[in-house]
């Protein structure tokens, strides 16, 4: 379903698993940190609430969006993660930049995800403009990082 037509945030309670015995690890990429950090804040505050500990939440920065692969692979060699959570934010420049970086982090999470033994959840916004980020990262469509918090506890509970 169409962002546009669907809240982030919006989800049943009652089909999410409790998340107190799960260890989750978070990349999250620095550019555009009003966004990142927004996607961040909704993803902790989201595992948290449905029993995660703070001291099982371990977040890592990367410089950019295509960096993010790199930080996934390198938390999934931990053994101790249940799930890992991508953020990011691309927003489309006047260049194909966006294109390429898009696809690259998109294909990059996919083939993780292949091969990992651990879900990675693809928390990557990609958005035409500031507003429309905004807007997915607490804004008036939710936060995708709240999305993406549900996403790591179903998928490490499959």
């Amino acid at each position: 379903m169409a962002t546009a037509l669907h809240n982030l945030s919006d989800y049943d309670m009652q089909n999410v698993p409790d998340a107190s015995n799960m260890c989750f690890g978070i990349v999250v990429a620095e550019w555009n940190p009003e966004i990142t950090g927004a996607l961040l804040n909704g993803a902790v505050k989201t595992l948290e609430k449905h029993g995660a500990l703070p001291e099982n939440i371990h977040v890592k920065t990367v410089p950019g969006s295509f960096e993010l692969i790199y930080g996934a692979q390198q938390l999934s060699r931990n053994d101790g993660y249940d799930a890992i959570i991508v953020l990011g934010s691309v927003i489309r420049g006047e260049t194909p930049h966006f294109d390429y970086i898009c696809q690259g982090v998109t294909y990059g999470i996919a083939r993780l995800n292949a091969s990992c033994p651990i879900p990675i959840i693809y928390g990557l916004l990609t958005t035409n403009d500031l507003q429309q980020a905004k807007d997915r990262s607490g804004g008036r469509l939710g936060n995708k990082g709240d999305e993406c918090a549900i996403d790591a506890i179903k998928m490490a509970k499959f």
